[in-house]
């Protein structure tokens, strides 16, 4: 299985329709690829609070038609990383997007956890509540963002919901950079699963982020970082070597205390 991280450059200087077009034929040129990752909120940047509402969409908008053809078109199951979402009928919300490669929309999940301790993000958009998982004929995918990661239940629930390869698309502040590898890991380790951990590059409101997208074996290997500025980390995966590792080292079936997923 090749998987292709694609570690946006998020700057004030550029429009979100210009990043879109330049985002859609960066996934274009990974024809060939079974799974394209895209960072969280990269039309807007993860910390620019002030733009949610300006930029916000609705599911269907532009980043999801645009996302959609270029998954299409390069024949791709693309996770688009994620949008700020506008519910005709709600708040706003972290709304990350799964595309098959026909271009049909998979999946949405949108974010559980919000980042920002009462400001930002924790005030400015609605927290969803479903856990997500996508069936791809290599493996099935256990989706989260950014902040998720520092809340290990949510990752045992995706586990439970069947989930092989944890995907986790973010704009991780270069400030916390240590805890971005470290918590990758270990959710890698605790979960016997892969880890695909899809940062921004570049600087949102001020803000560093951190880059060094990683991927990370059931063993909590790291299979290869990148650096801090915008590039593509393409892996190539044995997706069997998950059930192997629970098999050789069934740590899971020793739980004693187990998780109820909220959803699906």
């Amino acid at each position: 299985m090749r998987a292709s991280l694609i570690q946006v450059a998020v700057d004030d200087g550029e429009s979100a329709d210009s990043r879109r077009r330049r985002v859609a034929a960066l996934v274009r040129g990974q024809a060939g690829a079974d799974l394209v990752v895209l960072p969280e909120l990269w039309t807007t940047g993860a910390f620019a609070f002030e733009e949610f509402a300006r930029e916000a969409e609705p599911l269907e908008g532009p980043t999801y038609e645009a996302m959609a053809k270029a998954a299409s078109d390069a024949g791709v199951w693309l996770h688009a990383g994620s949008i700020p979402e506008r519910d005709p009928e709600g708040p706003l919300y972290n709304t990350s997007l799964v595309f098959s490669p026909s271009g049909d929309l998979a999946a949405a999940y949108r974010k559980i956890h919000r980042f920002g301790f009462d400001k930002g993000e924790a005030v400015l958009m609605g927290a969803g509540s479903e856990l997500v998982t996508v069936r791809l004929p290599e493996t099935t995918l256990g989706v989260a963002t950014c902040y998720d990661l520092r809340f290990p239940e949510l990752f045992r629930g995706l586990v439970d919901a069947g989930a092989e390869t944890l995907v986790i698309p973010a704009g991780w502040p270069e400030r916390r950079r240590a805890h971005w590898t470290l918590l990758a890991q270990a959710r890698a380790v605790e979960n016997q699963a892969f880890v695909l951990a899809c940062g921004t590059a570049g600087t949102h409101a001020g803000v560093p982020q951190a880059g060094h997208s990683i991927v990370v074996d059931p063993w909590g290997e790291v299979l290869a970082e990148a650096g801090a500025g915008e590039e593509t980390l393409t892996v190539h995966l044995d997706p069997a070597k998950v059930a192997t590792t629970r098999e050789q080292f069934p740590a899971l079936k020793d739980r004693m205390l187990g998780l109820s997923a909220p959803g699906r």
